[in-house]
Formats: structure tokens, sequence, C-alpha cells
């Protein structure tokens, strides 16, 4: 491997950390809002649902089989990513067993239920970002042709990933520098993957701990949207906003990855 401080070693982290910067341009909806705005609630919970729906069941679980296939047969491969999934969705469900979900109105309780929602959100998104920002910095490493397009994918989807963490905590909180303090700690998420994968973890790197790990996140994702993000979407909805969000959801996600693929 390259020296820490040489070239390649310096252009793959910044490449990695220009991806990630992406994620803070997600809260540019949130800085526009001028109050917490339950409509906008509903539709962003559900964008963030729909967002997080279609990037697991497409891009992230296909993360997993594939790098499954890497050591296994297709089949295998495939039957891999399947129980990697469904782990991710019964730890989740762990999760929420563990930690009570308060239901309550617009205020008080209704409030709290949002943050833990946001925090939820946040932790999953920044799980995501873990993996991606090694699978960034070591390819732009070994390949900057390859790189620097898997670069700008990631940063294009990790606009959405933004509003997905910014408006449940601008509306929890009220603050916007928090929502922007939220989504600025999950992309940092990435760099810190490219620094801890390359002093520490590149050598137990593997095709299975990759796969595994892929598809972990896309069950816990999965679950995230359907058990939090939809039902208390719509529980703010006073019109369509919960449908409407989790569908421009999914299609910005899946532009995101359609411009890039």
């Amino acid at each position: 491997m390259p020296e820490l401080f040489s070239a390649p070693v310096l252009i793959a982290f910044a490449v990695c950390v220009a991806a990630a910067a992406s994620t803070v341009l997600g809260s540019v909806l949130v800085l526009r809002a001028h109050h917490a705005n339950p409509r906008l609630l509903a539709f962003g919970l559900a964008f963030a649902g729909g967002a997080m729906v279609y990037v697991s069941l497409v891009e992230i679980l296909a993360k997993s089989h594939g790098s499954f296939m890497e050591a296994y047969d297709d089949k295998t491969a495939y039957a891999y990513a399947t129980l990697w999934f469904f782990v991710g969705i019964g730890f989740l469900a762990a999760i929420d067993r563990l930690i009570p979900n308060p239901h309550g109105g617009m205020e008080g309780d209704g409030r709290a239920n949002v943050g833990r929602i946001g925090l939820l959100a946040a932790a999953a998104i920044t799980a995501h970002n873990f993996p991606e920002g090694l699978a960034t910095f070591f390819a732009t490493l070994e390949n900057p042709t390859v790189g620097l397009p898997l670069a700008a994918a990631i940063a294009i989807h990790n606009i959405p990933e933004g509003v997905s963490i910014a408006i449940p905590v601008y509306y929890a909180t009220g603050s916007r520098a928090k929502a922007v303090g939220a989504t600025a700690l999950s992309a940092l998420a990435e760099p810190a993957g490219a620094i801890i994968g390359y002093l520490i973890l590149a050598p137990f790197l593997s095709p299975f701990v990759f796969g595994a790990v892929f598809g972990t996140i896309a069950g816990s994702m999965v679950f995230l949207a359907l058990d939090e993000l939809m039902p208390e979407a719509k529980r703010y909805s006073v019109g369509h906003e919960a449908a409407y969000g989790m569908i421009i959801g999914m299609g910005a996600m899946a532009l995101s990855l359609v411009l890039f693929k």
C-alpha cells in the first residue's frame, strides 16, 4: 500500500471528503424553511422513507450480492445477501424493542418521537456512509478513473440522504444549526471510513465482510423506513404529502443512481 502522506493517498482521501460534503447540501431545504411546518415534516419523513427503501433494495442489497459473488457462486451469494438483509431487519427490530417509541401530538412527545426518528435515520445513514467511504477511497487509490465516477455518484445520492436527516432534526429541535450539524456528522463517516480502513481494517476486509455489512445496512434501513418514517409521515400529513414525499424520495434517489450508472 502507498505511504500515508503520498500523493495517491491524499488524492483518494480528498475525493472521499468531497463526496461526503454533498450530504450537507441536503440541509439547504431546511435552511430555507421559515418554521417547522407539519406538512413539510410529513413530506420530509416520507421523502426519507422512499429514498431509504429504494436505495436499500436497488443499490445496497445489490452491493451485498456483488460482494458475496466475489467469493461464492451466484445462488450462494444471493442466499447470503438475503440472510444478512434480514439480520439487519432483526437488528433494528431489537433496537425498536429496547428504545420505546413515544407517540403524542404535535408538541411534547410528538417532537420527542420525531427527534428519535431523526437520530435513528442519522445512525442508519451514517452506518451506510462508512463502507461507502471505504469503497470510494480504495477505488480511487487503486484506479482514479474508476474512483472519480464512483465518488460523483455517491456525492449526488448523498444529497437526498442529507434531506432525510435534516428535516426531522430541524422539526424536533427548531434549530437550523443542529439540522446542518447532524448532516455534517453523518457526512464525516465517509472520510472516517477511509482513514480507519486504511490504517486498521485493510488487512481484515474481505468480500464476505463487505457483503455482510451492506446486507445488514439494507435491512436496517428498510425496517426504519417502514416502521418509523412512513407511519410518522402519515400522522403529520394533511393531504397527500406522505405519498408524494415517498415517490419523490424514490425518484430523487433513482435519478442520482441512474446519472452515474
